[in-house]
């Protein structure tokens, strides 16, 4: 009776210890998986915010006039060259709809479109979820008057593109930049 009791025994605590083991295991699953999502959310804010920057610099490069075509929160357009073949282009900048970033399960998230001369290019959607523009004259004072812009501020807001653990994870960008051709 006594050998029974210890093989009952030591089959129900090595049925602890497995299922322990099995616990760890699907925690360092969810761990790695929720760690990779950051990154790439982080790698894809970046990513985001340097294709801005790089093109934002050069508003108004070779142009003489304004160099800004259209100004608002959503929505920016210059002229610069941006290809360096001695043509001015213009660029702008705006988010799609939501509905069109149907490779995600994120259903905020948004496209980011890059015009050049009426070529659009949009590229995938990187769980921007929202864009805002403001703009600034040489003193530092919000303007709207196309002129007298000298810095532009783009606020980004990126979401995961998959969720972790029932949310979607966030990060917040924000950058000022000052285009040296103004």
């Amino acid at each position: 009776m006594n050998i029974l009791l210890d093989i009952l025994s030591s089959t129900f605590i090595g049925g602890i210890i497995m299922l322990m083991l099995f616990n760890l295991n699907v925690f360092q699953s969810n761990t790695r998986f929720a760690s990779d999502s950051e990154l790439q959310l982080h790698q894809n804010s970046k990513t985001l915010a340097e294709i801005l920057n790089h093109d934002l610099r050069k508003a108004g490069y070779l142009y003489e006039s304004t160099a800004f075509a259209q100004a608002d929160s959503e929505r920016i357009s210059f002229h610069a060259d941006i290809d360096r073949d001695g043509t001015t282009d213009i660029i702008s900048f705006f988010l799609g709809d939501s509905s069109e970033a149907y490779q995600t399960t994120n259903p905020r998230d948004r496209i980011l479109y890059r015009v050049v001369n009426n070529d659009t290019i949009s590229g995938p959607s990187l769980g921007l979820i929202k864009a805002k523009f403001s703009y600034f004259d040489k003193n530092y004072n919000q303007t709207t008057i196309l002129s007298d812009i000298n810095y532009v501020k783009a606020e980004l807001w990126v979401e995961s593109i998959e969720q972790v653990n029932n949310n979607y994870l966030f990060t917040y960008w924000e950058m000022t930049i000052n285009p040296r051709n103004l």
